[in-house]
């Protein structure tokens, strides 16, 4: 009895090894598969060939050779390469798309405020402005610059300081005619500006404003720039011999056997996928902290550091410091004298010639509401793009880390235990490891050398973390992106210095222009006109000038 199921178990085993070696007697499915693959069928041989010296794949009696093999590599590194490339393609094309929508925004804001004061301007003071309107024109120039080369190009702060301090000395000249003024003694004038306030308390507030939206539009934009650049230099980090060997074996070793339609077990998969990747993963804590820097100063921007709430009304608060300087021209102009002496008289008097129509008012300056936000540009508004921009770098958390379930998924990978595993059709017994270079030490499937990281996915987190420095800062109204040597020197920095809390506020950040009736504006310019002897006359002069002014609305 016993002898009996001995020869029963034996003529089973050769029943099934004669089976198996019937399939490999023909290899008609497997030469199919493989020229649909692209490839030469006349590589696979008729039948099973023994002994082949196969590198990878189990040797024995087999439909592959070592040209087959070395061809199947190739196409292995390939497939598990396209769904990578196809899922960055895509995220590249999405951040491109976003940085352009972004930064046309900001540049034509910028234009479109210009132009808006311009037109405004002209219509206000005439030909006095059209004169002078180099001051004006410079000042956007300086604030383009500055948005497209940060403080490399332009200092903003001083830019802002020298714009106050040029304006004042063409107003202060206006409104005292009648004296003569050196060098020297506008270098005083400008010296007391601070102390002076002459425009009130809109410079200051405008530099904040100025200060915390471009210095906030401009670090989100390079932000925006920085990803597709980053995807772009992983891309092209090649995969390991070891990995793409690991590949072949998972995708294409069953062909070997005749198995052309067996799929890798999807733990099998993962870790050699992640064997693969694991550089890569490596990059998913600096891209994670730098979405969440991007995610925050989003919110800024739709907050407090609103660029486009600050650029639309600037040519009003331009207006109302020029109001200001106007009606308190007497008491400036006496705190000037006290402070830097008596300046000496014109020799000759001139009565003004300018007309009505050169110099009259209009148009009515408009007030302007920061819950107001129109549609002013690039077709959009900043509330539009910075909601759309936001989903999207949400959905690009952990975009590194998942690459694994990317490529094992759908149709590349067999679910249960029917599957193949590496070295049968069975079920895979090793546990999934973690993403990461340092976890692969015990990765199963792919031998890698955690010793040594990829020097350019190494200089992208480095590049990464940097720039998430740079988002951070913003966020609290500071650019240092690039500091001046003076900068530098002093132990300062380009921008506000506000802190978060402070940030949160909007107590300084936006200032509402009442609705005013028309009052006569002072022309912020150098004028050739003579005038008074005496401040009392300087009165009356300024006086003669309102009631010119406002004769049209009068009648």
């Amino acid at each position: 009895m016993k002898t009996l199921s001995v020869l029963c178990v034996v003529c089973t085993l050769v029943v099934l090894s004669g089976a198996a070696e019937q399939k490999l007697k023909n290899c008609n499915e497997v030469r199919e598969a493989y020229s649909s693959k692209g490839f030469n069928v006349n590589d696979v041989p008729n039948k099973g060939v023994n002994g082949a010296p196969l590198k990878v794949c189990p040797q024995g009696v087999s439909c592959c050779t070592v040209e087959m093999e070395e061809k199947l590599s190739q196409q292995s590194h390939t497939e598990i390469k396209a769904p990578v490339s196809r899922l960055s393609t895509t995220l590249q094309s999405t951040f491109k798309q976003k940085h352009g929508h972004f930064d046309n925004f900001f540049r034509e804001l910028l234009k479109n405020a210009q132009d808006s004061l311009h037109n405004m301007f002209v219509r206000t003071y005439g030909v006095m402005y059209v004169q002078n309107a180099e001051l004006f024109k410079n000042f956007f120039e300086d604030l383009t610059k500055y948005y497209i080369s940060g403080s490399a190009a332009v200092n903003l702060d001083a830019m802002l300081s020298d714009f106050w301090a040029d304006l004042l000395e063409r107003m202060f000249r206006l409104v005292n005619v009648q004296y003569e003024f050196s060098d020297a003694y506008m270098e005083c004038v400008s010296r007391h500006t601070d102390q002076l306030m002459p425009f009130g308390d809109v410079p200051r507030k405008l530099r904040i404003q100025l200060m915390r939206a471009f210095v906030a539009a401009r670090t989100f934009v390079r932000g925006l720039a920085l990803m597709p650049e980053v995807v772009n230099k992983v891309s092209t980090v090649s995969a390991s011999p070891s990995c793409v060997r690991a590949a072949m074996k998972m995708l294409y070793c069953p062909y070997c056997s005749g198995q052309v339609a067996l799929k890798p077990c999807q733990n099998y998969c993962l870790n050699v996928m992640r064997g693969c990747f694991a550089n890569q993963a490596d990059l998913d804590t600096e891209w994670n902290n730098f979405l969440d820097a991007m995610l925050s100063l989003a919110e800024r921007l739709e907050g407090p550091f609103n660029f486009e709430s600050v650029m639309d009304p600037i040519d009003v608060k331009i207006s109302e410091a020029i109001m200001i300087m106007q009606d308190n021209s007497m008491q400036v102009s006496q705190k000037v004298f006290q402070g830097c002496g008596m300046p000496k008289q014109q020799s000759t008097s001139f009565r003004s010639t300018r007309s009505v129509k050169e110099t009259g008012f209009t148009g009515r300056f408009r007030p302007y509401s920061p819950d107001a936000r129109p549609t002013t540009a690039a077709g959009t508004s900043l509330d539009r793009l910075t909601t759309e921009v936001k989903k999207k770098l949400k959905s690009a958390k952990k975009f590194w880390s998942t690459l694994p379930e990317a490529v094992c998924a759908g149709d590349k990978i067999a679910p249960g235990d029917e599957c193949w595993n590496g070295t049968a059709k069975s079920r895979y017994e090793s546990v999934v490891i973690g993403n990461g270079l340092a976890n692969q030490v015990s990765n199963p499937d792919v031998d890698v050398d955690i010793t040594k990281p990829d020097v350019v996915i190494r200089s992208q987190i480095a590049a990464l973390k940097e720039m998430t420095s740079w988002l951070k800062a913003a966020h609290s109204g500071n650019d240092i992106s690039v500091e001046s040597d003076d900068a530098v020197s002093s132990g300062e920095g380009s921008g506000s210095g506000c802190d978060s809390q402070s940030c949160d506020t909007d107590q300084d950040i936006y200032f509402s222009i009442p609705p005013k009736t028309e009052k006569p504006r002072v022309n912020p310019v150098q004028s050739t006109a003579a005038g008074f002897a005496s401040p009392s006359s300087m009165a009356l002069a300024l006086c003669g000038l309102a009631l010119a002014l406002l004769a049209p609305h009068l009648r």
